[in-house]
């Protein structure tokens, strides 16, 4: 197995390799606004730290979100791509999911990424594997009452101490904990979900309602 594992929901470009028993290279950066000019790079120089080429890659994990749009895509059609060029599946991973299983939490806690326009995408979980609810979006003030007094990982619980006072680190998501969660759940016979992104909530680029058809004569 060689797992070519990568993630762009959150403002981190982090791509991993496993082979099957653990990380054997990875790489993060955190640039908001250029996970496309950052991502294949990444992708070159995890392989050349393992010191691999791409064609021995096994499969490939993507982390679905939640996330904005652009960001997200943007791992999303690149893992898409690689699969198709290698014929090997693809698998998603909800990034709330990954950054849970970095925290190594026990007990309940709360998974919080910035979704801008003040709102977090969130998510509760029983450990670092279990998620409760969500993932959904929401303002912070709106979930005070269903986070109050749990511990909380993530940029989004960071951003608003208010809401979450007992948030700390990991800020983004890493893909070497997407990749170490994706190979435990592959190896114990789980199904991963298909990598369709998720948003959530509609793009903020919108067809104007006065807009004109034109049409050829």
């Amino acid at each position: 197995m060689l797992l070519l594992a990568l993630d762009t929901a959150t403002p981190a470009v982090t791509v991993a390799l496993h082979d099957g028993t653990d990380v054997i290279a990875s790489s993060s950066q955190v640039d908001a606004r250029r996970h496309g000019e950052l991502l294949l790079p990444a992708v070159d120089r995890v392989l050349a730290e393992a010191g691999l080429r791409l064609d021995a890659v096994t499969a490939v994990v993507a982390g679905i979100g939640p996330g904005p749009y652009t960001g997200l895509r943007v791992g999303l059609m690149t893992a898409d791509a690689f699969g198709l060029a290698l014929g090997v599946p693809v698998h998603g991973v909800c990034t709330l999911d990954g950054l849970a299983f970095a925290a190594d939490l026990e007990g309940p806690f709360v998974v919080a990424t910035d979704a801008r326009r003040k709102e977090v995408y969130w998510a509760r979980y029983a450990d670092s594997r279990t998620r409760l609810t969500g993932p959904a979006v929401d303002r912070p003030a709106d979930i005070a009452g269903q986070v109050a007094g749990l511990p909380a990982v993530g940029a989004g619980a960071l951003l608003y101490p208010d809401t979450f006072p007992r948030a700390h680190e990991p800020e983004h998501v890493s893909a070497a904990a997407l990749a170490r969660l994706a190979a435990e759940k592959l190896a114990a016979g789980e199904e991963l979900p298909a990598p369709r992104p998720l948003y959530l909530r509609r793009p903020d680029a919108q067809v104007p309602k006065n807009y004109k058809v034109v049409t050829p004569k």
